[in-house]
């Protein structure tokens, strides 16, 4: 059972990922300097991913890694079923990816072929877009209903473009990517990702590109051709309403919910119910997040980890704010 903690929202220093396809936005738009790094395509903000465990940047607990506070506060910390479920390990992963060029095309394995494979989770994981230059797009799932051999021929003859379902993307718009559906991130995509805590991926097609020694990156066309789900959606976009000082509900499923926040002046987010950490990824203005113990200030690309201790949150902006919160059943 929680007890009351004198825990407070954590913070942790971004992990940088050069890729090669990054680019200059998370330091130009979020303000967040990945020196020395020649771009940046993606940054973890929170992560138990092994080889890439985030570290606390300010308060009490600097400098400690957060496998070691979930195992020194339990469920204080993570909630009690959460901690009785995935030990010292957060279960979701929280980024900024930049696409300075158009990623590969991929799908992700479930829990059951990620578990078989590779002893590790599935991903399931979800977009919201955070800034798109004019005419960038996106993938999510195919534009017909397939079978395995249609899409093989699509996939030798060098036409799996053609059986993807694009999207126009714009500054809000979230979509959902369940394990199984295949996808990428377009050219001028700058995205928060939720997921579960997993670093699996299959590369389909890479678009034949090659790396500064004229390697092209390997693909897994086997691997994939197991996971992908090639039935069709009739919509793949996230409908929402944004609500002023109310929780507007995005992607609920069996590995985390996610609402939208749009702060104006003063809200009280209570927490009774839910057995589980918090986390607030801030996509847009500055506010300041109090508990009973602590005040911290937050903005624009901000992800706070918010105890599962901590009940009773009040979130202030007078210049508005808007958050994705994001907690796990």
């Amino acid at each position: 059972m929680i007890e009351s903690c004198n825990l407070y929202p954590l913070k942790f220093k971004p992990i940088f990922q050069e890729k090669i396809w990054g680019g200059e936005k998370i330091n130009t738009i979020l303000n967040k300097n990945y020196s020395p790094l020649n771009n940046c395509g993606e940054t973890w903000e929170i992560s138990s991913v092994e080889g890439n465990i985030s570290e606390v940047s300010e308060g009490e607990f600097k400098g400690e890694k957060l496998d070691y506070l979930i195992e020194k506060f339990k469920d204080q910390l993570v909630g009690e079923n959460v901690f009785e479920k995935f030990g010292n390990a957060l279960p979701l992963l929280i980024k900024f990816l930049d696409a300075n060029a158009d990623l590969s095309i991929q799908v992700h394995p479930n829990d059951e072929i990620a578990t078989r494979r590779h002893k590790t989770f599935g991903k399931t994981e979800m977009w919201y877009v955070l800034q798109a230059d004019e005419h960038a797009k996106i993938n999510v799932g195919f534009n017909q209903t397939l079978t395995k051999n249609d899409y093989l021929e699509h996939l030798n003859n060098g036409t799996i473009t053609d059986i993807l379902n694009y999207e126009s993307v714009q500054t809000g718009d979230v979509f959902f990517l369940p394990a199984g559906r295949i996808h990428y991130i377009g050219k001028g995509c700058l995205i928060a990702e939720i997921q579960q805590t997993s670093d699996i991926t299959y590369r389909i097609y890479d678009f034949d590109r090659v790396d500064k020694f004229g390697n092209k990156r390997e693909l897994h066309t086997e691997l994939a051709l197991d996971c992908l789900d090639f039935s069709l959606e009739k919509d793949y976009k996230t409908s929402y309403t944004e609500k002023i000082n109310n929780p507007s509900k995005l992607i609920h499923c069996d590995y985390f919910n996610t609402n939208f926040l749009q702060i104006k002046n003063t809200v009280t987010r209570n927490y009774d119910k839910i057995d589980s950490f918090v986390i607030y990824i801030v996509v847009e203005g500055n506010l300041t997040i109090s508990t009973n113990n602590s005040t911290t200030e937050s903005k624009l690309g901000d992800c706070i980890l918010i105890p599962a201790c901590l009940k009773d949150i009040e979130l202030n902006s007078e210049n508005g704010a808007k958050l994705i919160e994001v907690w796990v059943d």
